[in-house]
């Protein structure tokens, strides 16, 4: 890089095979272009619910039934279609 040439600095995400990175999508720096490369790997997330699990272990001696159908409801009614349908 020159000089002359204003540093530009873009963040991109992609897989790493070998010595290879494939982006998610086109960084739009011209083809043969010299660039410096940062390497930060990105945790995998954990399935959801997993951190609710983990933690719920400090109330397992308080939690009842009627929690269980607390949480059942909530997620039910997440899942219900609250969309209205639009006359014609």
């Amino acid at each position: 890089m020159s000089d002359t040439t204003a540093e530009t600095v873009k963040t991109f995400q992609g897989k790493i095979s070998g010595k290879t990175i494939e982006l998610d999508v086109d960084p739009g720096i011209e083809k043969g272009s010299d660039v410096e490369v940062h390497i930060r790997a990105i945790p995998v997330a954990a399935d959801w619910g997993e951190g609710l699990r983990r933690s719920a272990g400090s109330m397992a001696e308080e939690w009842t039934d009627e929690d269980d159908r607390i949480f059942e409801q909530i997620y039910q009614d997440r899942k219900r279609d609250t969309r209205r349908e639009l006359p014609d």
